[in-house]
């Protein structure tokens, strides 16, 4: 009998371990964009943003920010921490794109003066809507000093990771970060990936993540593989 998991979101799955304070998480081909409402399968999706969640989270580790990966154990599986998953996605913004250029009229592509931290309500049936610092205390979400690790954390990890990618030839326009409590500790979770970050080519501007699915670009299984490959300097393969 197949083992059911304890939950299955857009991208992953998770299942109950062994050990109550650990999940092993699956990483699925599905794609979804505009909150579900365009679905679709992106060939071996689930493989490469397995390896490169791993690689941001080491990455991440080595300069000190905590995470949930215990370890990755096959070409879509990983181990992780047990969390409280936190209720309020984070999203850090350094360059207009997306739905921040159309809510503010922005050219894409336009530079922002200082990076921006937006807070979203984890609620898909209310399609995640933008709330701030007040809402999240009105509502009970977080402690502010739990909000007040989150910002710092997500502010670190964009400098950690913009200066990294940069080596790269690649430009961070914008993520989503996701984080929990794990023995009283606000610590990262979720994923890093194509799926959930805007990487464009640091010359040409050629986008190389989930924005090929959505806009119906083509070529999304390449733009994946061609991150992995110059996060490790090698064919993904």
């Amino acid at each position: 009998m197949e083992k059911k998991p304890l939950y299955e979101g857009k991208a992953k799955q998770m299942f109950a371990t062994e050990n109550p304070d650990e999940l092993l998480v699956y990483y699925k081909d599905d794609a979804t964009a505009f909150n579900g409402d365009k679905k679709g399968i992106i060939t071996d999706k689930g493989v490469l943003n397995n390896k490169i969640a791993t690689f941001f989270f080491e990455l991440l580790g080595k300069a000190g920010i905590p995470h949930h990966l215990l370890k990755r154990l096959s070409d879509r599986e990983m181990l992780v921490k047990k969390l409280t998953i936190l209720p309020v996605e984070v999203v850090v913004r350094n360059i207009a794109a997306g739905s921040l250029a159309k809510r503010l009229g922005l050219a894409e592509g336009t530079k922002m003066a200082k990076t921006v931290l937006e807070f979203y309500y984890k609620d898909d049936e209310l399609g995640d809507p933008m709330i701030n610092d007040y809402h999240i205390a009105a509502m009970n979400l977080a402690t502010p000093e739990q909000m007040q690790k989150v910002s710092e954390y997500a502010l670190k990890i964009n400098e950690i990771l913009s200066a990294y990618l940069k080596e790269k030839g690649l430009e961070l326009i914008d993520f989503k970060l996701e984080f929990g409590i794990h023995k009283g500790e606000v610590i990262l979770g979720d994923e890093i990936s194509p799926d959930t970050c805007r990487f464009w080519d640091g010359t040409t501007g050629e986008k190389l993540d989930k924005d090929r699915f959505r806009r119906d670009l083509g070529g999304v299984e390449d733009a994946y593989a061609e991150i992995m490959k110059r996060l490790l300097d090698h064919d993904a393969q």
